[in-house]
Order: structure tokens, then C-alpha cells, then sequence
């Protein structure tokens, strides 16, 4: 893992058994009724409403949508829209083992009635065993050996390796595999990982790919100058802790690490909350341990209200629930990671020589944006799907920023501008407008795309972002220059950014699932274009335009 991109969640693909079609509605609703945010108008149907819906349509359609007596479902999302509108989303198991490419999304009108459905795959999911021939040791074995090869010249220490058992139907023809979740420390003791997919019959990669991804007081922070911050009184003391945002809170890691051994961690950085006597945090130097916490709480604060106020979405779950904020994790850590399994934000201080500390605004809400897709979406970490997930949250990550209109730490379509140092050669990690700019990354599609890491395959998302945003050709934004080009030599009008987050959030809530390429995000966004603004609209014919310019079609 190259210490300079440091934007990688860790990822849950799969959790828990899944239930059967025939409990879905039971199981279904008792969950719905313990996450479900305050009903809306009372006319609109609730979750609970959706849930069991959708569970009669999986009983009248289980042989359209591919399922029979082996296969389990269960309930990961439910949007429901203003009209009424439902969109259910599953997961699903074959024999008790969860399905990599098994989810799928129940859209239904307003009165119940099933409308249609996207899924990730298509094939039938039949195995003839599911006994390995490949014994999990064996696979563990065989992803330490790709983690290693992935880390050439590391010194890897505290390596362990946990195999599970699933269905793989995102590469080709169903087929029984190992998912190994590796993971290691380096030299400093910060955190590597890799997830490998292995032919549970031959013993051959499928695929592999990187686990860590790699965004009422006043604090002074690093980067976005003095900062309202709510906070909690506990005695005498005041707590880095917002009871208005579901009990978010920033502890200090005390610069240590996270020690994980098949997959259970025997040991976490502590998180030990910050206190302040007056209410007044920080002093905007990096030397004071608190002002790094001040930027993490207000990044959290202000990606909170962003998704609360413009998409309705109450925590990164949807359920109301606050995250957790780690900073000072390791040494010179040039990294910071969204992890599901604590749901909680951890940041490395950098190095100093190359990038800073990672707590800036944009970080905070990349990384926490990867937390919404690996609720509602999934969208898997290698392909084109990895690409879309690291774009999804570079999207996010940007119209954070914009929404925040911190005069001090401006928005931009420069990921990362304030974290980067002088030795890290450019002034940003990444560039919406002519993602080529940072040597890596691709301006446009091409069959290739697939095999570049996900943080390079991202660049035709992102430009596609900017051109529906902004338009193509030389402009300034917020007194920053941009020039971007098309791929295939049209003009492209800009629609602006709060449309361009509308749509693609509802087409990652609503319409992608875990398998999603770029053309699958096409045909997303256009569908969420014609939700919102109806076929054939300005804004339609925009994102055809857009997706169109980075050669997606």
C-alpha cells in the first residue's frame, strides 16, 4: 500500500446470516422499526411499510428475480421517496453462505405495486457443493502470499489471515470461493490489508484488492480557521462530544495502532475523548494534540449536516447514530481510513515531509462518504466498481466542502489541497477537472480502466462530476483556475453541484448495487435524472452529455 494515497476505507462486503425470503417480512420490519428515523407525512408509506411490500414481491416474483428454496435474503436499505416511491434493498446468501454479486434493489410505486429491479447479477445462483476442494489454510496462505506481493521491499509483522466461505457471482459464472481478509503491520506499525477472492476449487486469485481505502464551543483548527463546535458539559469539563449529531466524538489514539488477528481485533488505539476546561479547543497549531481534533470534529459535524440537510440521510447508517473520530493513530501515518467495524473515522498525523495532517475537510468527507456506500450500495473495491466507490466519495468529499463555505478552507475540485506538503511534488492528491494532472489517474474510459488501481480508475467519474457540474473549458471557481477538456471533443453545459450530488446519490441509494460499472452508473444517473427531473429534461440530457464526454456510453 503507497503511503501517499490516503484515501481507503476498510470494507464489510458481507455480514450476518441472511433471512429466508418466507421470514423477510418478520425479520424485516422488527429491524425497520428499530432504525427507522420520524415518519414523514403521514400519508407516506414508512419502512416497515416498504419492507413488507417488497417481501410480497419476493414471494410472487422469486423465480424472475432468481430466487428458490437454497437462497436467503435480508434487508441492508430502504429509501422511500417523497411520493411515495419505495426501493428496497437486499442482500442475499445460497446455503447460508452470502453471495458477492447477490444484492439487488425492489423498486415499487406509491400503493405497493411492484415497478422493477436492478440487480447485480443476472445469473442463476446454482452450485452443485458447496464443500471446498481448497481447505481454508490453504487460502489463508495463499492471501498472505498476495499481500506480501502487494508490499514488496515492506517488513511485515503481526500478519494474520481470516477465510470465509462465499458465493462469488461478481466474476462470470457462479462459483464457490475463499474471501481472505489479510491483514499486517508495517515497519512503523501502521496498517496494511488486503482482501483476496480465491477459486475455492482450483486454488486461483480471483481478485484481490486493498482493504484499508485509502476526506456550543469554538475550536482553532489547522485548516478551516476557528469553528463552532457543539460539545457536552460533563461536570467541570467539557467534552469533544455532540450530542445533536447522534453523540459523535473525537478521542485521542495516542499514537498507537490497531492489532487484528483473524479478523478480531485483541487490541484498538484507544479513542480517549477530549475534555477542555473553557469550551474553547485548540490553539491552530499542530504541536497542541487538540487541535487535529478540532478539524476531525468539525469535519464529521459539517458531513453530518450535509447529508441531513440536502439528502435527508440522518448519520452515515441512516439510523440517527453518531460516528467516532480517532486522531494521532501510528507515526507519520500519511493515511486515514473510514472502518465499519468500529463505524468510526481514524487519522494519521503525515509525515510531515510529504503530507500533513490527513484531518482536512475534504478527507473527512471522502472518508465518511465511503461509510454511506458501504450502507447503502456496496459498491465492491476492485474494477470499475472500485472506481466509482473511491469517486463516490471524492464527489461527496468535494460537495462537502462547497457546503461548508468555510472561508478559510474554500470548496474546490482539488482533493486533498490542504493536507499535501512540499515534498509531495503537486498541490493536490487529485484533480476533478483533468483528473491526468496527477500523472495517474484516467480523464476518460477505455477497456483498461478495470486494471488500474481504484484511486486512478476514479479520475473518469470525477471528471464526469466536474462537467456536469461546472461544463467543460477554462473557468474559475471560488478564485481557482480549471480547464477541462472533453474525450471526445463535444462542449458539455454545466448543470450545477447541488443537482449533480442529487442525482448521484440517489443513483447510489436507489439504483446501483455492488457489481455497478461505468456503463451501469450511466444508466444509474440517467435514471436518477428521470426520477428527479423527468426524461428527456435539460438535466437528463446533461448527464447523457457528461458520461458521453469521458467516453461512457
Amino acid at each position: 500500500m503507497s503511503r501517499i494515497r490516503p484515501v481507503r476505507p476498510v470494507h464489510t462486503l458481507l455480514g450476518s446470516r441472511l433471512a429466508t425470503v418466507g421470514m423477510a417480512a418478520t425479520a424485516a420490519t422488527l429491524l425497520a422499526t428499530a432504525l427507522s428515523p420520524t415518519a414523514g407525512a403521514s400519508d407516506r408509506p414508512t419502512r416497515a411499510t416498504a419492507i413488507d411490500n417488497a417481501a410480497d414481491v419476493l414471494v410472487a416474483r422469486a423465480a424472475k428475480l432468481g430466487l428458490t428454496a437454497a437462497q436467503d435474503t435480508k434487508v441492508r436499505d430502504v429509501v422511500v421517496d417523497k411520493d411515495g416511491g419505495q426501493h428496497v434493498r437486499y442482500d442475499r446468501t445460497y446455503r447460508g453462505i452470502p453471495v458477492l454479486g447477490g444484492d439487488f434493489v425492489v423498486h415499487l410505486h406509491a400503493n405497493g405495486a411492484y415497478r422493477s429491479t436492478d440487480r447485480a447479477t443476472r445469473r442463476s445462483v446454482a452450485l452443485p457443493s458447496v464443500t471446498p476442494a481448497l481447505a481454508a489454510p490453504k487460502a489463508a496462505d495463499l492471501a498472505a502470499n498476495a499481500l506480501r506481493a502487494a508490499n514488496l521491499g515492506e517488513t511485515l509483522k503481526k500478519l494474520t489471515a481470516k477465510p470465509q466461505l462465499v458465493v462469488d457471482a461478481l466474476h462470470g459464472a457462479p462459483k464457490l470461493a475463499w474471501q481472505t481478509n489479510v491483514v499486517a503491520q508495517d515497519a512503523l506499525g501502521n496498517p496494511v490489508g488486503r482482501t483476496v477472492l480465491t477459486d475455492a476449487g482450483t486454488g486461483a486469485q480471483i481478485d484481490a484488492w486493498d482493504s484499508i481505502e485509502t476526506a456550543t464551543g469554538d475550536g482553532k483548527s489547522l485548516y478551516g480557521g476557528t469553528v463552532p463546535l457543539e460539545t457536552t458539559l460533563s461536570g467541570s469539563a467539557y467534552q469533544l462530544k455532540d450530542a445533536t449529531r447522534g453523540n459523535t466524538y473525537t478521542g485521542d489514539a495516542a499514537n498507537k495502532t490497531d492489532l487484528c488477528i483473524l479478523g478480531i481485533c485483541i487490541s484498538r488505539a484507544p479513542a480517549t475523548l477530549f475534555t477542555d476546561a473553557d469550551n474553547h479547543w485548540g490553539t491552530g497549531a499542530a504541536s497542541d494534540r487538540a487541535t487535529a481534533a478540532v478539524d476531525a470534529q468539525y469535519g464529521t459535524d459539517v458531513t453530518w449536516d450535509y447529508y441531513k440537510n440536502v439528502h435527508g440521510r440522518s448519520g452515515i447508517a441512516g439510523d440517527g447514530k453518531g460516528s467516532f473520530n480517532r486522531v494521532h493513530y501510528g507515526n507519520n501515518y500519511n493515511n486515514a481510513f473510514w472502518d465499519d467495524s468500529c463505524f468510526c473515522m481514524t487519522y494519521g498525523d503525515g509525515d510531515g515531509t510529504q503530507l500533513g495532517p490527513l484531518v482536512s475537510l475534504d478527507v473527512a468527507g471522502h472518508e465518511m462518504s465511503h461509510g454511506v456506500t458501504s450502507k447503502t450500495a456496496a459498491l465492491t473495491y476492485s474494477g470499475e466498481s472500485g472506481g466509482l466507490n473511491e469517486a463516490t466519495s471524492d464527489i461527496f468529499g468535494t460537495l462537502v466542502e462547497f457546503y461548508a463555505k468555510n472561508s478559510t478552507d474554500g470548496g474546490d475540485y482539488l482533493i486533498g489541497e490542504k493536507i499535501v506538503r512540499s515534498g509531495f511534488g503537486r498541490d493536490a492528491l487529485r484533480y476533478m477537472d483533468k483528473p491526468s494532472k496527477d500523472g495517474n489517474s484516467a480523464d476518460c474510459w477505455s477497456s483498461t480502466v478495470k486494471d488500474l488501481d481504484v484511486h486512478y480508475s476514479s479520475g473518469v467519474a470525477n471528471h464526469f462530476a466536474f462537467l456536469l457540474a461546472e461544463g467543460s473549458g477554462a473557468r474559475t471557481v471560488n478564485g481557482v483556475s480549471y480547464n477541462s477538456p472533453t474525450c471526445n471533443g463535444s462542449s458539455v453545459s454545466g448543470i450545477g453541484r447541488d443537482k449533480v450530488g442529487a442525482v448521484w446519490y440517489r443513483a447510489l441509494t436507489v439504483y446501483m448495487t455492488s457489481s455497478t460499472n461505468y456503463a451501469g452508473a450511466r444508466t444509474a444517473t440517467l435514471n436518477a435524472a428521470k426520477d428527479l427531473y423527468g426524461a428527456g429534461s435539460t438535466e437528463y440530457n446533461a448527464v447523457a452529455a457528461a458520461w458521453s464526454a469521458v467516453n461512457v456510453s
